[in-house]
Parts: C-alpha cells; structure tokens; sequence
C-alpha cells in the first residue's frame, strides 16, 4: 500500500499526487492559488454532484500541503475578509406585522411554503433567523436550502437545511456502519439546522406540521438544486431547552444524546447536551447510503 501523508474530505495524498501538484505549480508560475485548485480539480475530475469543481475543498487540501511542508504554493494575492464576522451580517428589512397568530391549525387557512435560497426572500429569512432564533444567524457553506412558512404575506415559519454534519457517533450507529463505509454519501443527509417559529405564532402542531410537509418535498428540492436526492434527515435539539415534541410529533426517531463535546470540539470544552433526531425518506435508505 503507498504511503499516505495526508487525508483530506475522504481523497488521500501520497507521494504520486505530491508530486504532481509540484509539478503544476512548476509549470504555471503566473497562477493564482484558485486558478491552481481549479487546474487540479480538472486533472482529478474532483467535482461536486452537480458538476462543479470542489475548488473550495481543493484550496483547503493544498494550503494544508503547502503548511506541512509537502509543496510551495505562491504568495497569496487576496486576503480573505474575516468570514467570522461577515458571515453573520445580516441586511436590515422592513418590520414585519408580529401581530399575533392564534387558534388550531385547521382555522389558519392556507399556508404557503417559499424556497427562498437565492431570492430576494433570503434577506427576510436571515433577518428573522438573526432576530428571534436562539443561535442567532450563520451563514451555510456548502449545499443548503432555506424556506419561509407564510400565511398570506405574514411570515410565520423558517426552517435551514445544511449537509449532514461529517462526523457523528450516533448516527454511526443508527446506520448500522462506521463512517467511512458511507463518507462518500453524506451529501445524502440533510441536516436540519435552524428552525423557528415566529413567536407572534402560537398555533399547536404547527411545527410538526411543517415537518412533514417539507420532508415530503425536500428531497425533489434538493435533486432540482444539487442533482441527488435526500434520503436520510437529522436534527439536533438542545435538551435543555427542548422537548423534541414536534419532530417526535412529525414521526421521527430520537437516536440518543451527544456526550456534550460538540461535533468539531478539539479541546474537550464541554457544551450542551443534545439529542439527535432522524427521519428516513425511503425504506431503503440504509442500502443507498452504503451503496459503493
């Protein structure tokens, strides 16, 4: 077996592919670190399922190769803003009516789901997100989808769907197969992110109704978006503010607590304890997610 000396988001680097990344950078002197990941991606046929280079993820895979020493990268020429800060700027938006909504939920009357990633309704999903959701607001990287619950113009709902987090035990187990049986997949899973409900609404079942609602639909959304399909939906619920009701409600299945260290803790700083939610969109979803 060739010796690996590094292993990134699943593709691994050994002495062959060193070597040709040297090579690149040899030959194209004027090229800009981006322009290289792109000239990788091409030679390697790296490419998200909708047909897109990863030149994102490449970047990351030669900065981590130029920082041990394996190859030289050129001087960077753009220095990146803070995403940390820019990524939570949220654009200011005409006030809402937060007149409030009440009664079952028979009596509201229609209620309207919007896809609203990349429409001008993005800017009023982040604001609520921002203003009324206990995390606040971040922007998503990769693959996503936002949608905002209408009841005629007034918004009453927002619900974030990310790509399933990398690493998770328990989902592991739920699965049946450690993670590296299904890493090639995990753009299968959806990760239900951020999910409020407006509090000038006080409907009961609303929240579970929205649930199922979207899971019937989210997989087609994604497919038209992001060229797969969704089989599999996780949610985490912070057990010291919630209950899980409405996922409970909406049939999903709770597969055990976090042990409080958070996916990308390093440092063993504890955080609070969670609970993960699933929710298989197909019989099958097991079979499709360790496929080959």
């Amino acid at each position: 077996m060739s010796e690996v000396l590094l292993s990134f988001r699943g593709r691994r680097i050994g002495p062959a592919e060193v070597t040709f990344l040297r090579d690149l950078i040899a030959r194209n002197p004027g090229l800009s670190r981006r322009r290289l990941s792109v000239k990788v991606c091409e030679a390697w046929q790296w490419v998200q399922p909708n047909g897109q280079p990863r030149d994102m993820v490449c970047r990351g895979l030669m900065l981590a190769l130029h920082r041990g020493g394996h190859i030289e990268l050129p001087p960077q020429r753009q220095t990146p803003p803070n995403n940390a800060i820019t990524h939570r700027r949220v654009a200011a938006v005409a006030p809402c009516n937060t007149a409030p909504i009440e009664g079952p939920l028979a009596s509201l009357g229609p209620l309207e789901i919007r896809l609203v990633r990349r429409t001008q309704g993005e800017r009023l999903f982040n604001y609520l997100v921002n203003q009324y959701h206990y995390l606040g607001f971040s922007r998503p990287v990769g693959e996503h989808l936002k949608y905002l619950i209408f009841l005629g113009e007034r918004p009453v709902a927002c619900q974030a769907w990310n790509s399933g987090p990398l690493k998770l035990t328990l989902r592991d187990r739920f699965v049946g197969a450690p993670r590296k049986a299904y890493a090639h997949h995990l753009h299968f899973i959806a990760y239900n992110s951020r999910y409020l409900i407006a509090p000038w609404v006080k409907v009961p079942h609303l929240a579970s109704h929205l649930l199922g609602r979207i899971a019937r639909r989210i997989s087609a959304d994604w497919q038209a978006l992001y060229h797969h399909p969704i089989h599999l939906l996780e949610s985490f619920v912070d057990v010291e503010r919630f209950k899980g009701t409405s996922y409970r409600a909406a049939n999903w299945q709770c597969v055990g607590r976090s042990e409080g260290r958070g996916t990308k803790s390093r440092s063993g700083a504890r955080t609070s304890i969670k609970e993960l939610w699933v929710y298989p969109l197909n019989k099958d979803f097991r079979r499709k997610l360790l496929a080959p």
